[in-house]
């Protein structure tokens, strides 16, 4: 009778008939206990569909967090693969900064220099012209103060002045 493909239904224990027999058991009794077990059967049958529908709802729940996990380890591997591709960018990109500074920084100490030689040759070239300048005035100070010692002279010895070359601007060599 416990066959594994043996079910037993509560219609079937309220349907199940027993043969009469002489002192055999009080068919009041059996026909209540055989209600009471049809109705245990009944009441264990919904409790095993309510957890089989348990069951069911708690394995697509299961499913369900295991995909967001899988979603949420795969979008942390996205997020830290990010970083790192960020974090290497920014290095570059400093690396590049640094690198363009460097250069820019050299090319002004270049240019600042050559402007330094430039503004020292102009210096030079200055001063010369400055001194030949003076050269050139002194000479024709001593140039005019001959020419006043000559005349002083005259006048003192009363000799008429001789005609000497006419004064002009200092030349520059």
């Amino acid at each position: 009778m416990t066959d594994a493909g043996f079910h037993l239904t509560p219609v079937d224990i309220r349907a199940q008939q027993f043969h009469r027999a002489l002192r055999g058991y009080d068919p009041a009794s059996v026909e209540e206990f055989r209600q009471q077990i049809a109705d245990e059967v009944e009441r264990l049958l919904r409790e095993r569909a309510q957890m089989e529908e348990r069951l069911q709802s708690l394995r697509e729940q299961l499913k369900a967090f295991r995909e967001r996990e899988k979603a949420l380890n795969e979008a942390l591997v996205a997020a830290q693969q990010l970083r790192a591709d960020t974090e290497q960018a920014a290095r570059r990109e400093a690396e590049l900064l640094v690198r363009e500074a460097r250069a820019q920084a050299d090319q002004i100490i270049q240019e600042a220099r050559a402007a330094e030689q430039a503004i020292r040759r102009e210096a030079e070239s200055v001063q010369r012209q400055f001194t030949a300048y003076l050269a050139g005035f002194r000479t024709l100070l001593e140039r005019y103060l001959s020419e006043v010692d000559a005349l002083e002279a005259h006048r003192q010895d009363g000799s008429p002045p001789r005609p000497g070359p006419e004064p002009g601007p200092p030349r520059t060599p």
